[in-house]
């Protein structure tokens, strides 16, 4: 019977273990990474941190692009109570939408403000209107009730209020509804501005901006500042016009506070232009 062979594998195996014990490798093993203590960090830096983690371009608002944008920064407060407490309040210190513009919720009845708890509210500082959307036939949940939560707000300090357009413009004479008149929509407007600045306990400034084709002296622009003008607060104009460089806003109010007498006084007050517009009113009124 002939001699078995050795098995050549085990010898090899063998001696690369032994070459490799005398041997050592060129490349060391990894050093054990310490976790990043944050809190050690001064509290200057660390808000910093949540403000470049938690930064969003557009206002706070219900959007079906929440869970791909919103939610991933959210997972920050899960990280530990005392995160979530200094987080939650550099989050919320963002601008947040009133009514939702959206079409997907546009006629909800629950606003993203009405489903904040209220130590949220009490963390927002500025808020946003926007005017325009559904014009037309604006939604029954656009109004101002207690439900809303506003009364919470007791870190808000600024309103930013956005007209998109003016429908009192002649090229939307057909296209306002059922009973409506130039005037309607302004009206809707002013009453959402009384209750809004009626609620927020410590408002103290208004921000007015608006969409190019907007006038400066249109009717929905005027009733706005009259509205502000009324409740004490402050008017600053938005950057996206820059009717704050040019002044003419309050040169066009003094003309309508001098110039202006009887029925054209009367119809410039209600938030209608010059006196060519004078009879295009009594039309509808008639």
């Amino acid at each position: 019977m002939p001699p078995r062979k050795k098995n050549h594998s085990v010898a090899t195996s063998a001696a690369t273990s032994a070459a490799s014990t005398t041997f050592p490798s060129r490349a060391p093993s990894p050093t054990p990474r310490q976790p990043f203590r944050l809190f050690d960090l001064p509290p200057e830096l660390r808000l910093r941190i949540y403000e470049e983690a938690l930064h969003v371009r557009e206002p706070l608002d219900l959007d079906p692009t929440n869970h791909r944008l919103i939610h991933p920064r959210l997972a920050l407060f899960l990280a530990s109570h005392r995160l979530h407490a200094e987080a939650y309040r550099v989050f919320y210190a963002q601008p947040l939408r009133l009514f939702p513009t959206h079409g997907r919720f546009f006629h909800t009845k629950l606003p993203l403000l009405a489903r904040l708890p209220s130590h949220y509210r009490a963390a927002l500082t500025t808020l946003e209107i926007r005017l325009g959307p559904g014009w037309s036939a604006p939604p029954r949940s656009q109004k101002i009730t207690p439900n809303l939560g506003l009364a919470d707000c007791v870190g808000l300090r600024r309103v930013r209020v956005f007209v998109e357009l003016d429908p009192s413009e002649r090229f939307f004479d057909g296209f306002r509804g059922s009973g409506a008149t130039e005037e309607t929509y302004m009206w809707f407007c002013v009453g959402l501005l009384k209750g809004v600045f009626g609620e927020v306990p410590g408002l103290e400034v208004v921000e007015v901006d608006a969409f190019p084709a907007v006038k400066r002296d249109a009717p929905l622009v005027l009733g706005v500042r009259r509205e502000i003008k009324r409740a004490g607060l402050r008017l600053v104009w938005g950057p996206l016009r820059g009717w704050g460089k040019e002044g003419e806003v309050e040169e066009v109010e003094e003309v309508i506070d001098v110039g202006a007498s009887g029925l054209e006084k009367a119809m410039r007050e209600l938030g209608v232009g010059g006196a060519i517009e004078v009879p295009r009113v009594v039309e509808v009124l008639a």
